[in-house]
């Protein structure tokens, strides 16, 4: 599905994809009403009603296949934040151990580095922009003014070891927010999961073919379910996209408001 679908609020996304599922069954039905008539009705009526099952089956299999994905991602990608967060935490409260004048520049980078995640990564992986060829400058100077450390005791060198690994830490759990920010469920599957609700709805328009009013009512509570069904996976299908996205909460919860809080 396309980017602008994604960003859409859940009810106007609700809408377009509702709109577009009752007029696929629409446009089904009305073939169907010109193709049945008296010559032909008989032989469409004679289409198999067992075949419902087994499209509804293989239809209920593709949904549970795509929103498997989907939560897979979501939990992938709501682990990474929260493992960002926790390392830059870390990062903020080892800090201490250190002398006023490192203390003080080490929060300012983690600060640094929040403000652009939030304001500047976050857009990017809504539109799977994000890119993983640029190391972020306020972490890569943060690790570097730890490496450069010269720890006055084994305080001190405790405390740097632990910072490198949080800072670490942080780099390979922002590597895995923008990774997962990429995934997305392939146009294939949705042609595919829309081309089986086709077959379904095609073959209750046939079973149906004498009965139109019987007919309209079968197809409009499938395409209802095959609408409900697009419209959850399609809200949650990309982690840091639309109205249901993973916010950075997190990360601006262990913020330091300032050098010395």
């Amino acid at each position: 599905m396309s980017d602008w679908l994604h960003n859409l609020p859940v009810p106007v996304m609700a809408l377009v994809i509702f709109g577009f599922t009752f007029s696929l069954a629409a446009a089904i039905f009305a073939g169907i009403a010109l193709a049945a008539t008296e010559e032909r009705a008989k032989s469409l009526k004679a289409i198999s009603p067992g075949m419902l099952p087994v499209l509804g089956i293989i239809f209920g299999l593709f949904v549970a296949f795509t929103a498997a994905q989907v939560w897979g991602d979501s939990d992938r990608a709501s682990a990474a934040v929260s493992r960002e967060a926790s390392a830059l935490r870390s990062v903020v409260l080892l800090s201490a151990g250190l002398p006023a004048e490192q203390e003080t520049r080490l929060r300012g980078l983690v600060r640094d580095y929040v403000g652009q995640a939030v304001t500047v990564e976050w857009p990017l992986m809504a539109h799977q922009q994000a890119s993983l060829k640029v190391t972020p400058p306020a972490l890569a100077e943060a690790l570097q003014l730890v490496v450069a450390m010269t720890p006055q005791g084994t305080g001190q060198a405790n405390v740097q070891r632990e910072l490198i690994a949080a800072l670490e830490q942080a780099l390979d759990a922002r590597r895995q927010r923008i990774i997962v920010s990429l995934a997305a469920v392939n146009p294939v599957k949705w042609w595919c999961l829309y081309l089986q609700a086709a077959c379904a709805l095609l073959v209750i328009g046939l079973v149906h073919c004498d009965n139109r009013l019987g007919s309209a009512i079968a197809m409009g509570l499938f395409a209802t379910g095959v609408a409900t069904s697009v419209l959850l996976i399609a809200a949650h299908d990309r982690p840091f996209a639309g109205q249901i996205s993973i916010q950075p909460e997190p990360l601006l919860q262990i913020m330091p408001a300032d050098a010395k809080s």
